[in-house]
């Protein structure tokens, strides 16, 4: 696992697909945050950074999948998955290098906006005036989102060997995860909580709140191994 996780993380490094994540993200971020009128924190006066984590997960639907797409089915288009399987390799020591290869440069993505909370919190009024609970939480559920958003790519880059393809798909599932239940919530009478708890916004709300509950906790990592375990089958199954 450690040699697939180095091997992908290193590739990711000597392409511009990391510079290419990274930069646009940043960037994106940065504008939402501090430049565009509707969203800057400086113009609606409020110590926090809503912004970041209210518009984060919609970069990362697109974002993420970028960076998944060409895990598995660049290896199936070149040929080259076969040779890994000659290796002393089992399935889950690939799925999971690829995966923790991913969640590895989305986080170091996510880091540098470790810079916005200090800079609201000099801008604050009084300095220091920002509910930092709250912003440990949201970091929180920002990186469980993102490792099964990374989990879902991996999973759709099994399905095609087609990159572009396995970017679609991938993109319609996390939006589908992540707004779908909650959308479908609408609909369900009685019923409207237990489906909003089986979507990923529920639970990501919740954790952005500040309040880091086991229950959202635990169904977030469930849900990511539940990708990566359906990943492990789909690549067990040998279908390509």
């Amino acid at each position: 696992m450690i040699r697939i996780f180095a091997k992908e993380f290193n590739g990711f490094l000597h392409s511009l697909i990391a510079y290419l994540v990274i930069g646009v993200f940043l960037t994106g971020m940065g504008l939402l945050t501090w430049v565009f009128p509707e969203t800057s924190v400086l113009d609606y006066g409020f110590a926090d950074l809503d912004t970041l984590f209210s518009m984060g997960p919609y970069v990362f639907i697109f974002l993420i999948p970028a960076i998944t797409m060409k895990s598995f089915a660049e290896e199936k288009k070149m040929g080259t998955l076969e040779l890994l399987f000659t290796k002393p390799l089992t399935d889950w020591d690939i799925v999971a290098g690829k995966f923790l290869a991913a969640f590895a440069l989305v986080l170091v993505a996510i880091l540098p906006t470790v810079i916005y909370y200090f800079s609201i919190v000099k801008l604050g009024n009084p300095v220091g005036n920002i509910d930092t609970a709250s912003v440990i939480g949201s970091y929180i559920g920002l990186a469980l989102l993102a490792a099964i958003f990374c989990a879902i790519g991996i999973l759709a880059s099994t399905l095609s060997n087609s990159q572009i393809v396995s970017f679609i798909l991938a993109a319609f599932f996390c939006f589908l995860f992540y707004t779908g239940f909650d959308s479908l919530s609408s609909f369900a009478g009685e019923n409207v909580l237990l489906i909003k708890q089986m979507g990923i916004l529920y639970h990501y709300e919740a954790l952005s709140k500040g309040l880091i509950d086991s229950r959202d906790v635990i169904y977030s990592i469930s849900v990511t191994g539940f990708f990566l375990l359906t990943t492990r089958i789909v690549l067990g199954s040998r279908l390509w």
